[in-house]
């Protein structure tokens, strides 16, 4: 039986803004690898790429706010289609504190915003 830690914190954050011990393990999310970021800077413990949104996902809401409901349902979908990469990113998270890390301008609308919640619900046993 796989165990939680009893306080897994899992947060989001830009690849861009300096990396702190306080993030813990950091997760970069994103199915390309960050323009302008070498990977000693950006600090990364682990890329699961696998579990980013499409190509043509990603080009189809381009970060447009008006599409967030939507984008979210499909991301979903996809991730849903993934269950190995979605479990890979879930045991990841089983430390004190995960970072998910991501490029994004948009802080409330990416992918990351989504993997946060999908992985908490799985964390919670929902």
């Amino acid at each position: 039986m796989k165990h939680t830690h009893p306080s897994s914190e899992i947060h989001v954050k830009r690849v861009y803004d300096a990396p702190a011990a306080s993030d813990g393990r950091r997760v970069l999310v994103d199915r390309i690898w960050p323009r302008g970021v070498s990977k000693d800077e950006a600090k990364l413990d682990l890329w699961l790429k696998e579990v980013a949104p499409s190509t043509e996902l990603r080009t189809w809401f381009g970060h447009d706010p008006a599409k967030w409901a939507e984008f979210r349902a499909k991301y979903r979908e996809e991730l849903a289609a993934q269950p190995g990469a979605v479990e890979a990113l879930v045991e990841a998270c089983r430390v004190p504190k995960t970072t998910l890390v991501f490029a994004a301008k948009d802080e409330a609308h990416n992918n990351a915003v989504v993997l946060k919640a999908l992985v908490e619900e799985r964390l919670r046993g929902a």
